[in-house]
């Protein structure tokens, strides 16, 4: 068994998207445990001095980012479609999964929110589109979110932004293995080479 990964992730990111599609069997086949981490971009970018996504800041960096969200989904054959806000709010269902990192039906919850955000273009700011997503992954919606949005969950979140800045992780995805960081989707082999060898 190889050391756990942590897989770094906010639901607005687009590049997460494709990791969280195909990091529970990736970790699975080379015998990974995964630990799911939700956490805020928005303090992140506000310690580096942004105040928006740098995709909508550069607006050359994300015609591109855009067009290679195409490219790669296709590859994965994953459905996209450009999503008619961004970046959308993700609040209660980042606090949904670090208030239940360790459910059995978070890897399945997460993936259903990116396909409502990055297929469906659904907005997943608002309560109701998650409650219907845990509804359709067959899960107690009311009890989920109110574990989440208690003050002990909205602790959770919270703890975790702080913790990814104090590890200066700077975006998303990021993959950390024994303390080393691994960012973006395409160094989701080299962490898990990286945790196979610890």
């Amino acid at each position: 068994m190889g050391k756990p990964l942590e897989f770094w992730f906010e639901f607005a990111s687009t590049y997460s998207y494709l990791s969280a599609a195909r990091i529970e069997d990736a970790c699975a086949n080379a015998g990974v445990p995964l630990v799911w981490r939700s956490f805020l971009l928005g303090p992140v970018f506000g310690a580096q001095g942004m105040t928006d996504s740098p995709f909508n800041m550069f607006p050359v960096k994300g015609a591109y980012m855009w067009t290679d969200m195409e490219r790669c989904c296709s590859d994965l054959e994953l459905p996209f479609g450009k999503p008619s806000s961004f970046p959308r709010g993700s609040l209660l269902a980042a606090r949904i999964v670090a208030a239940h990192a360790d459910a059995p039906w978070v890897g399945p919850f997460v993936r259903a929110v990116y396909h409502a955000n990055f297929a469906e273009d659904r907005d997943i700011a608002d309560d109701t589109v998650i409650a219907a997503l845990l509804f359709e992954i067959e899960q107690d919606a009311e009890a989920i979110v109110a574990a989440a949005t208690a003050p002990e969950g909205k602790a959770l979140l919270r703890t975790a932004t702080e913790e990814a800045l104090a590890r200066g992780l700077f975006g998303a995805p990021s993959f950390v293995v024994d303390g080393a960081l691994f960012w973006g989707n395409d160094r989701l082999e080299q962490a898990l080479a990286h945790a196979r060898a610890s």
